[in-house]
């Protein structure tokens, strides 16, 4: 109580209420990147791998909102990666374009999807949890495999982009980048109106202790369903975005290491901080971009085959340094930023 009537009084300079620019500071940096872009002369690859560094923001956000405020530790989440995928690849194959009618679709699929799998799921506790989660994960990706009518194991080229109202304005680069934006903002935002109620509330209190809160006369099963739901709808919203970003679709995008990939990214950033997530993506897929060139620089010193052996195996590298800062950052980025405030 005393530690809540602190963050009540505190004034607008103390390290609490400078953290909340956080957010603040990120989406203005995403809003910004165009400008930045058309000047450094490769706009086109910037806009590229920030709308990507976007999308898979939306990813990790919804795996936040039952990860970081429902403990529920899911490896199957990229499933709803590749349900919003396919909903783009099957529809379009089929002459419906237009992405009014594939995002509801997409939404709804995610949504049966989720409801069908968390239902049996959340029964369960714990590792058990875990692994039936990337049991239903690795039954939607081998179910995709077999869709020889879709491209199978080969996946499915996208003729282009999905239409808006009827007009191709998602072709070109800028205009996704800015329907990505507006969607990650409105993610963010449903997210963090979520965690707020009365419902995010209960959540957590399920998070602490779940038999406490059923003692006091709410039912953890129904709250924990309904936010496995919307956290499934938004990385089926992300699958949307990111087939229309690879022109392609593929069970690929539903593997349980992508799964892990997202888990990492949620870890990275903080768990329990939604614009955390956004950072852990931004900084996996930064640093997965980047690593083998700074790698080869580093070695300057050392001859042009090691060099180049070291770079063409960088991830033997971003592997334990994605340990070591889950190990030793504890909190993630925005742990340490906290402290950073309070030191």
């Amino acid at each position: 109580m005393a530690e809540i009537a602190h963050m009540q009084t505190a004034s607008p300079s103390t390290p609490f209420n400078r953290t909340l620019v956080v957010p603040i500071v990120l989406f203005a940096a995403f809003a910004a990147a165009p400008l930045l872009a058309a000047v450094s002369g490769a706009e086109g690859y910037v806009l590229s791998l920030l709308t990507r560094v976007m999308i898979f923001g939306i990813a990790a956000l919804s795996l936040d909102l039952i990860l970081g405020y429902g403990a529920l530790v899911s490896f199957g989440h990229a499933a709803f990666l590749g349900i919003g995928g396919y909903a783009v690849g099957i529809l379009a194959s089929h002459g419906f374009e237009d992405a009014l009618i594939q995002i509801p679709v997409a939404l709804a699929a995610s949504a049966i999807f989720a409801l069908g799998t968390g239902a049996i799921s959340l029964r369960t506790k714990g590792v058990y949890f875990i692994m039936i989660t990337l049991a239903f994960g690795q039954m939607l990706f081998f179910l995709a495999t077999s869709l020889a009518a879709y491209g199978g194991d080969d996946g499915m080229t996208l003729t282009s982009r999905s239409l808006l109202a009827g007009s191709d304005v998602l072709e070109g680069d800028l205009a996704f980048y800015v329907f990505s934006f507006l969607c990650l903002v409105g993610t963010y935002c449903l997210s963090r109106s979520i965690v707020a109620s009365r419902f995010g509330r209960v959540l957590r209190g399920t998070r602490e202790n779940s038999v406490r809160m059923e003692a006091v006369g709410f039912q953890p099963f129904r709250y924990q369903l309904t936010a496995y739901v919307i956290s499934g709808m938004m990385a089926g919203l992300a699958g949307f975005l990111l087939a229309n970003q690879a022109e392609f679709v593929s069970p690929a995008y539903m593997t349980w290491q992508r799964s892990g990939e997202l888990i990492f990214m949620v870890v990275l950033g903080g768990l329990g901080s939604l614009h955390g997530a956004v950072i852990g993506a931004a900084a996996f897929l930064l640093l997965e971009e980047f690593l083998p060139e700074i790698l080869h620089n580093l070695a300057f010193f050392m001859n042009d085959d090691i060099r180049y052996r070291l770079a063409e195996n960088w991830k033997m590298v971003f592997g334990p340094l994605l340990i070591l800062t889950v190990l030793f950052a504890r909190g993630g980025i925005m742990g340490m930023l906290r402290r950073t405030d309070h030191g």
